[in-house]
């Protein structure tokens, strides 16, 4: 247990760090805002070219590994969209305790892998990434669309978005650059990875600030049913689909990883600008990731 917390005990300080000063509004005005696109658009995208562009791919098991988390994620699609019917909430609410099950957190997820598994685990992140952010995108949009919260020009512009989406153009360029045999010529090498650092502890703070404890005082049953899928039954699900599948133990660490993370911060923004339930967005955001600080060392404590 030592070793997992020595790993992910860092990672839940600069959480909190970020929830503090979020509560304090340190340094004021809109700098977290600014911040939040900096990194999503800016240092994340460069961190995960610097690390697909020459990452050594074929010690991942690709395959396997998508079996495991789009399989998982397929199976709770389907389950949430049949119990739809019978949670008796309204479609704002829905598509919201669906993000909160299905979305995870990518700045946790990264910073996780490679403070558990070194350069092999941050690979193998980024190839679940690459596998995972278009999929679950997608999926979201397609449940907005669906439950009929977003009218033509929200239409448009979720499908707009989700094309331009920094992290999906990253996985691309980076995958491209690797199989092309280009790589990161020049100076390109060094710039990325400079700025890829900055990506993940900025990030981790960012999630702290993005943090709304008052919404926690909200009872609803879509918060409790969502955040047992994201962090009991997702990765009960995928840790025996890994088992079932014999994956290696830096794939397998690696999925348990990215199934029981707290879904994602920016999933508050697509709620509000699609017709979901902010409010309750908020809530499982905050929810999640505050009760992730002793589920997700727990999980991993189970298969280390």
């Amino acid at each position: 247990m030592a070793g997992v917390a020595a790993a992910l005990g860092p990672l839940f300080l600069l959480i909190l760090l970020g929830a503090v000063l979020g509560a304090g509004r340190i340094p004021g005005g809109d700098f977290w805002q600014r911040m939040e696109r900096l990194i999503y658009f800016i240092l994340f995208p460069a961190m995960l070219i610097a690390t697909m562009a020459t990452a050594d791919i074929s010690q991942v098991p690709v395959t396997r590994l998508a079996i495991v988390l789009l399989g998982a994620m397929a199976v709770f699609t389907a389950l949430l969209w049949w119990s739809k019917s019978r949670l008796a909430m309204d479609a704002a609410a829905f598509t919201s305790v669906f993000q909160g099950a299905i979305r995870f957190n990518t700045y946790v997820g990264v910073a996780g892998a490679a403070a558990l598994h070194g350069p092999l685990g941050t690979t193998t992140a980024a190839v679940a990434l690459a596998l995972m952010i278009p999929v679950v995108n997608v999926l979201c949009v397609l449940t907005f669309i669906a439950a009929g919260t977003l009218g033509r020009s929200g239409l448009w512009r979720s499908l707009t978005a989700l094309a331009q989406n920094p992290l999906i153009l990253a996985c691309l360029i980076g995958i491209g650059l690797n199989l092309s045999g280009i790589g990161l010529p020049g100076w390109s090498a060094g710039t990325l990875e400079l700025l890829g650092r900055a990506a993940l502890p900025l990030g981790l703070v960012a999630v702290g600030v993005a943090l709304r404890p008052q919404a926690l005082l909200r009872r609803d049953i879509g918060l409790w049913l969502s955040s047992a899928v994201k962090l009991v039954l997702m990765p009960l699900v995928v840790l025996i689909l890994a088992w079932c599948l014999g994956l290696d133990t830096v794939s397998r660490d690696v999925a348990l990883l990215f199934a029981a993370l707290p879904t994602a911060t920016s999933a508050y923004i697509l709620a509000r600008q699609l017709g979901g339930d902010a409010e309750l967005m908020a809530g499982l955001i905050t929810a999640q990731t505050l009760a992730a600080m002793l589920t997700l060392p727990l999980w991993m404590r189970l298969v280390g």
